[in-house]
């Protein structure tokens, strides 16, 4: 398993990893008609800094969720794709994350864990998706005891949220939602589930980051905690000082299959709106725009004429995707959607993802010095695709520095071809050479890039690409933007001249 653990179903599958799986906190969300929880927690802790009114107020709401699988579905060599997306994001940044050896379950079926939390009097509950995936039975238990049959309403793997329903008779205990953007690092948060399945546990800490990109979908923006969470935790609530909910415990990295007080939940402003798409629709379709996308650093904004950093940077454009029949090219920066502004590649991808397939929807890009306006029909997302998906660090060639132009530039002969396997129909001039002591090493400008263009000026040979930088600097750009090509993928690097 990996360090980071989606808390697994059963309380017996713990390692070194992220845990992701019925063992962990789930999380629960209110719709406009769920009760809200009692107001007069009013964020304000009694004598001594206790929690025990908020606690009071949302216990009842928490529930432990208990589900019946193949035992194929819990061996440590099936691992959710969730655990295999927190994998790679350690493993990128350089951190090697041991593999549990498969091994045969001894009986046919086995028993899993975890939370939830009811958002409605009627009895619906959230969770987190991999909580309840492939499970033959689910039950509830609620605080009081009392266990009852639940109804899979809905699931969304992408978000790692599931809806679920239970028949209790009368009307039961409900939490509120909260505000997640409202928080604030070092902001006080309580976590509450059934860690290990030893009874509804509550633990406290803070805030401890946002915007937590893990890599395992459009919804990444995950909240990081110090409060202790288990397994058995995965989709119990996040709460604040008001006793709203603001997360869903979702995940937790680990050396040793226990909680060292860095967690991460899905903030309730995201779960917010996917819960309500699945009571609705029991399912969600989200938007394919069919783009590779790279942030806007000031040496890009630079480059192409914007005043401020901002939007996100079209590396490339899928062939018969919904970007290329809009007229998206590579070079433009969308800086919103229907409106919405996009700050980052991530705001891009979330809003394309928070999109219906076949709606029309509008982009503002930034091309060629201007604000251009584009209509674009959302496509339906499949398997395996990304909304909009930010290129890794290696692929855009950036690092730490700033960029200059310190190469050395050589035409694409046929033996510089059949020495590079590059296709003939690639033009454009590689990088001979690259000085140590320039910024384009320091940007990851490497010999053997193909630049294809040079501030959306397409080059074919190393006479067009110094006579396209020549020109930037004549027009006062401070930086060029060259069109990268390496190992069959394009990328753009902003190169300042300051720098050079």
């Amino acid at each position: 398993m990996s360090h980071i653990l989606r808390q697994h179903r059963t309380a017996a599958l713990v390692g070194a990893a992220i845990i992701a799986g019925a063992a962990c906190l789930p999380f629960a969300i209110n719709s406009s008609t769920a009760l809200a929880a009692p107001s007069d927690t009013g964020g304000i802790l009694a004598a001594g800094g206790s929690f025990a009114a908020i606690v009071e107020a949302d216990k009842p709401a928490v529930v432990t969720i208990t589900t019946t699988m193949r035992t194929t579905d819990v061996s440590a060599d099936q691992q959710s794709p969730m655990d295999e997306q927190f994998r790679q994001f350690f493993e990128d940044q350089g951190i090697p994350l041991p593999r549990q050896a498969p091994h045969n379950q001894p009986s046919q079926h086995a028993m899993a864990l975890g939370s939830g939390f009811i958002i409605s009097p009627d009895g619906v509950i959230v969770t987190n998706n991999h909580v309840i995936d492939n499970a033959l039975d689910i039950k509830v238990t609620l605080d009081d005891g009392a266990e009852l049959p639940a109804k899979l309403i809905g699931t969304d793997p992408k978000s790692d949220v599931a809806v679920l329903k239970i028949a209790a008779g009368k009307p039961v205990q409900t939490i509120a939602w909260g505000d997640s953007d409202r928080l604030k690092l070092g902001d006080q948060i309580l976590a509450i589930g059934n860690p290990f399945g030893i009874g509804t546990t509550v633990t406290a800490g803070i805030v401890s980051a946002r915007g937590r990109d893990l890599h395992s979908g459009p919804y990444d923006d995950f909240i990081q905690i110090d409060a202790p969470i288990n397994h058995g935790n995965s989709g119990g609530p996040l709460v604040d000082r008001d006793g709203k909910v603001v997360g869903i415990n979702t995940a937790i990295y680990s050396p040793n299959g226990g909680s060292v007080g860095v967690g991460f939940a899905i903030p309730s402003d995201e779960a917010k709106a996917v819960v309500a798409k699945l009571e609705k629709n029991g399912s969600i379709d989200h938007g394919y725009l069919g783009v590779q996308i790279q942030p806007v650093t000031k040496d890009v904004a630079d480059a192409v004429g914007l005043d401020k950093t901002g939007g996100a940077l079209v590396a490339a454009v899928s062939a018969d995707t919904p970007a290329a029949e809009a007229g998206l090219k590579p070079g433009d920066i969308v800086t919103s959607v229907g409106g919405e502004a996009v700050k980052t590649p991530k705001d891009l991808s979330r809003l394309v993802a928070d999109l219906s397939p076949g709606t029309r929807e509008s982009l503002v890009v930034w091309r060629d010095g201007k604000t251009i306006d584009l209509n674009v029909t959302v496509g339906a997302n499949a398997d395996g695709q990304k909304q909009a998906a930010a290129t890794s660090p290696e692929a855009q060639g950036q690092a730490s520095g700033q960029p200059s132009l310190g190469i050395g530039l050589a035409d694409l002969t046929p033996e510089v071809r059949q020495q590079l396997d590059l296709p003939r129909s690639l033009s454009g001039a590689v990088v001979a050479s690259v000085k140590p002591d320039k910024s384009a090493a320091a940007a990851g400008i490497q010999s053997g890039d193909v630049i294809v263009s040079v501030n959306d000026r397409p080059v074919h040979n190393a006479r067009d690409v110094k006579a396209a930088i020549a020109d930037a600097g004549k027009a006062g750009r401070k930086s060029v933007l060259l069109l990268v090509e390496r190992d069959g993928h394009k990328t753009f690097i902003a190169v300042p001249f300051a720098a050079a």
